[in-house]
């Protein structure tokens, strides 16, 4: 499911700018496609994957774990679980983080 989008629209849907998106597609963060008149267009099911995912995706939850192995350690524990959290929020998933 390939929908390309101009610039001002794959920036708005990331909530950047313009100037941003050239940016990381010059440092390779993003990859755009280009038309014969030199326009970029990007794919936006790459850029908020969210927005396509099936609704047999959708019901699917994501456990976490964290772990370390000694006692001493409980603030590195707490350390990755809140590291985990974010980024499975950030991913858009549902998500439990076992400890």
């Amino acid at each position: 499911m390939d929908r390309l989008v101009s610039i001002g629209e794959a920036a708005k849907a990331l909530g950047v700018s313009i100037t941003t998106l050239r940016r990381w597609e010059a440092s390779g963060k993003l990859v755009a496609e280009h038309t014969a008149g030199g326009h970029r267009r990007y794919d936006l099911a790459k850029l908020k994957p969210e927005l396509f995912r099936s609704e047999a995706e959708a019901c699917r939850r994501t456990v976490a774990y964290a772990r370390v192995s000694s006692h001493d350690q409980k603030d590195d524990l707490e350390r990755q679980k809140q590291v985990l959290e974010l980024y499975c929020a950030r991913q858009g998933w549902t998500f439990e983080v076992i400890a």
